[in-house]
């Protein structure tokens, strides 16, 4: 905890001061991000580490294995939806990014149906990514791949269907002011991929 602190006076004295001009405008004028990214909530995978963004760039929300859940308006609690509400109606994001990892645990657990796995939260969460373990487990059988890694990547696709499902950024796709991006950083060799066409290639 101290290390904390201590980064954070570092923080202050440093990079706060020599960018005090952008934090100002940031505190004036509200932020205006141009893109948001969902991202996994795995303290390896930091999206400002590794894009390199200033404050008030990126709009992040960050989660167990990088899920978007389907469009579903109710009196529960929707902090990913209303996150991404935010950005795309209040903010006018022009891109959103799934963006998921290799050596997810939330997916690896998913996939290993881990006994470890906690039944309040986090497999019911997990359950969004159904889909993509049935898929994952059925490709790597035909073609004789890793099925961890082919789950990660089934499960980005499963985001970004739900993310079409919300009405409100199918029409903004539709109308061409917003692209939907999955993205895949495997944490083994630092390599970025995208998901295109043909599948996952890199950057």
């Amino acid at each position: 905890m101290q290390r904390l602190i201590d980064n954070y006076r570092r923080f202050r004295e440093t990079a706060f001061r020599e960018h005090r001009d952008l934090y100002d405008a940031l505190v004036a004028q509200g932020q205006s991000p141009r893109a948001m990214i969902i991202g996994c909530s795995d303290s390896r995978v930091d999206p400002a580490i590794l894009f390199g963004t200033a404050p008030g760039e990126v709009f992040v929300v960050r989660n167990v294995a990088n899920l978007v859940p389907p469009y579903a308006p109710s009196a529960d609690y929707h902090g990913t939806s209303a996150a991404v509400e935010f950005a795309v109606r209040s903010l006018k994001v022009e891109h959103v990014i799934v963006l998921g990892h290799a050596r997810c645990g939330g997916i690896a657990a998913l996939l290993d149906d881990a006994s470890g796995l906690g039944d309040d939260f986090i497999r019911p969460w997990m359950r969004i990514a159904a889909p993509a373990r049935e898929r994952a487990l059925a490709e790597a059988a035909r073609a004789g791949l890793d099925p961890h890694r082919c789950c990660e990547r089934e499960a980005i696709k499963v985001s970004l269907a739900n993310l079409r499902g919300f009405p409100w950024i199918a029409e903004r796709v539709a109308a061409g002011t917003l692209d939907l991006h999955g993205w895949y950083f495997d944490l083994e060799t630092g390599e970025l991929l995208r998901l295109g066409d043909g599948g996952f290639v890199p950057v």
